[in-house]
């Protein structure tokens, strides 16, 4: 099957050979079967099955051989960040020896990965949680990619670029997954209405701790933090970007960095089966 609305240089844009997949990650196996379609694919509510089709999506990379993380991290969609990546290489497709800030990395370390991977980019990458570096680190070290991918500790929940960025740092780009939810109530609420949506009452196929999940304030808080202290740092990074899942925050974004002395600012949709959003792109320069 097809997956409308990828970018053009997506690998995984034409769909997924299940055969060859099994080949770069045989315990991927033991969850495909055919569909009523008579189509190979795998149960997608089941969070094991869903974590070894990603990795195996992981492994037709050639850096990338080893991938392990906790179960109660988020597992990726490996074609969704690739699409960031594949937009980010657009963005930035005049400039030379490419480095990228990762803002909330987490413990798959998906985005420094993938950006490595596809265009040998150069990675500074944080989060708050040292769990989630560990994992990081190990991914890191497992794949040989220290030289590619450093990682920084952010020390205060308050905070996303202070505290983070050092003197002489310079960035083609910073990119960033914001948290969606206000609180763990709003998203242990949102867990299970998307379980109930997949006709399943007990297996969750999506899964994340706090500073995955939520921020006070919500998505929508993070962003202008964001943005508020990008302006601070206006000259440390060519572009600011960051997902945005809802589209109501792009007028407020907007409008604030108007404010703020941004004097470009762009959204690029983006598009992943029936799932759209955007990336938001701001630059002082």
């Amino acid at each position: 099957m097809k997956d409308k609305g990828l970018h053009v240089k997506n690998r995984f844009n034409k769909g997924y050979d299940f055969e060859e997949l099994i080949q770069k990650n045989p315990l991927l196996r033991a969850f495909v079967s055919k569909n009523k379609y008579q189509n190979l694919s795998i149960d997608f509510s089941n969070p094991k099955a869903v974590k070894e089709l990603n990795k195996a999506l992981l492994f037709t990379f050639d850096k990338i051989s080893t991938w392990d993380f906790p179960d109660e991290n988020l597992c990726p969609p490996i074609p969704g960040r690739l699409d960031y990546i594949h937009h980010l290489a657009d963005l930035l497709k005049s400039e030379e020896n490419i480095k990228i800030l990762d803002i909330g990395t987490g413990a798959t370390c998906i985005y420094p990965l993938l950006g490595v991977a596809e265009y040998n980019w150069i990675f500074v990458a944080t989060d708050i949680d040292l769990d989630a570096l560990d994992s990081a680190q190990d991914i890191i070290d497992d794949n040989d990619l220290g030289a590619n991918i450093k990682l920084r500790q952010q020390f205060n929940e308050q905070q996303i670029l202070k505290g983070i960025l050092e003197e002489d740092d310079s960035f083609s780009a910073t990119m960033c997954n914001p948290p969606f939810y206000k609180s763990a109530e709003e998203a242990q609420g949102a867990n299970r209405r998307k379980t109930r949506n997949l006709g399943n009452n007990t297996v969750r196929n999506f899964s994340g701790n706090n500073n995955e999940l939520w921020y006070v304030g919500g998505e929508k808080a993070f962003l202008h933090n964001y943005l508020y202290e990008s302006s601070l740092f206006s000259k440390k990074s060519k572009w600011f970007t960051s997902l945005v899942s809802k589209k109501e925050n792009v007028e407020s974004l907007e409008k604030s960095s108007k404010k703020l002395g941004v004097s470009e600012f762009k959204v690029i949709p983006m598009q992943q089966g029936n799932k759209v959003t955007r990336i938001v792109c701001w630059s002082f320069q």
